[in-house]
């Protein structure tokens, strides 16, 4: 018997089928990894790992011990929301009982169910039923946890980075967190304006160090990222200003520093929010000079006025801006730790400070423990 032109054989309808099948089953695996999905899946696959691994003790104890209950019930507290690593645990406690009943009193022999083996298995599902609780309450999966960190820090990296410059001038730029980790409470955001001739570069000193800060850090680079470019020059500042007294945070004062700098003239002006000053090095001279804006920290009252300061780069000249993470010591106080960065900066004249951030930050401030971040911007000779 042929099929007509609008039948499907058996065959396709068949194939089509699995094809739809697959699709699912790879669109369910995907939303799964990506947190998206349902742990039913998972909690099917570890319901049928305990009673396999109960049979296996019971059959080889000496292979596979009482305490592998632990495996699953691990595995559980990765996986499984709250509600379900609940039904999990009762399949555990249950395979235990079975355990214990076939096997008979402990104290006849050394594969039997002791007292310790119970207490490790519900220590275990104690710790991952906190880590469950804990992955619910923030709500972010375990699987895409570290993913997120991830493209969190790798986010504020692009964010930091410099724009390129025109011809005639170079920068160089570091950041060190805290303790060795991998975000910061120190934040670089650019931007260059008016047709790519004026660089527009703020360095900002959120209060706190390391991960207590990064995550205001975080928020701010992006509000900032925002506001840069968006206002005058001089409209940056106190807009940032505002939005931090706005967020209303216990500890939400940040120090800041905004560079607006002519790339055609060399001219430039400091608006400073509570920072360090900048330095520029003269080539005529082959002196550091400060350059500090007058304002207050960012954060702290409304109404603030932020009062320039200009300059001029001219060629072979360099202008430093840099955090408190590299200067202050509880061993000394600021003007030594300028100098101190002065002189090691010194040695970096003649190569051009090519690559000289990282190298300041390892010669000044290698191990102290603060967020450091430094710009070098020179004008070549």
């Amino acid at each position: 018997m042929t099929s007509g032109p609008g039948t499907e054989t058996l065959t396709a309808r068949v194939h089509k089928g699995l094809h739809r099948a697959r699709v699912g089953v790879r669109k369910a695996g995907v939303d799964y990894f990506r947190g998206e999905g349902s742990d039913l899946f998972a909690l099917a696959a570890l319901l049928f790992a305990i009673p396999a691994i109960a049979a296996g003790t019971l059959w080889r104890p000496e292979w596979i011990a009482p305490a592998a209950l632990v495996l699953p019930v691990i595995a559980g507290g990765l996986l499984l929301r709250p509600a379900n690593l609940l039904v999990l645990y009762g399949a555990s406690a249950a395979a235990l009982v079975v355990e214990a009943a076939l096997f008979g009193p402990y104290e006849e022999g050394p594969d039997r169910i002791t007292p310790g083996t119970v207490l490790v298995v519900a220590a275990v599902g104690l710790f991952g039923l906190l880590i469950a609780q804990f992955r619910s309450r923030v709500g972010v999966p375990w699987r895409r946890g570290g993913t997120m960190l991830f493209d969190l820090r790798e986010r504020i990296r692009v964010q930091s980075k410099l724009p390129r410059l025109p011809k005639g001038w170079h920068h160089e730029m570091a950041l060190r967190p805290a303790g060795g980790q991998s975000f910061s409470g120190d934040f670089v955001v650019a931007s260059r304006t008016h047709g790519g001739n004026i660089l527009e570069v703020v360095l900002t000193d959120v209060s706190g160090k390391g991960m207590d800060a990064a995550s205001r850090a975080l928020l701010l680079s992006g509000a900032f990222g925002g506001l840069l470019g968006s206002l005058p020059p001089h409209g940056f500042l106190p807009a940032a200003n505002g939005y931090l007294l706005r967020q209303d945070w216990d500890e939400g004062f940040a120090t800041s520093i905004h560079l607006v700098l002519d790339l055609e003239s060399g001219d430039y002006e400091l608006l400073s929010a509570g920072h360090l000053p900048a330095l520029q090095l003269s080539a005529g001279s082959g002196r550091w000079e400060e350059k500090a804006g007058d304002g207050p920290l960012l954060g702290v009252y409304d109404g603030a006025q932020f009062d320039p300061v200009k300059g001029t780069l001219r060629p072979g000249d360099v202008l430093m801006l840099f955090t408190d993470g590299l200067v202050e010591a509880a061993d000394r106080d600021i003007a030594e730790g300028i100098d101190r960065l002065t002189g090691e900066a010194d040695r970096y004249v003649a190569s051009g400070f090519a690559g000289a951030a990282w190298h300041l930050i390892e010669a000044v401030a290698k191990d102290v423990n603060d967020d450091r971040a430094l710009l070098l911007i020179c004008r070549d000779a």
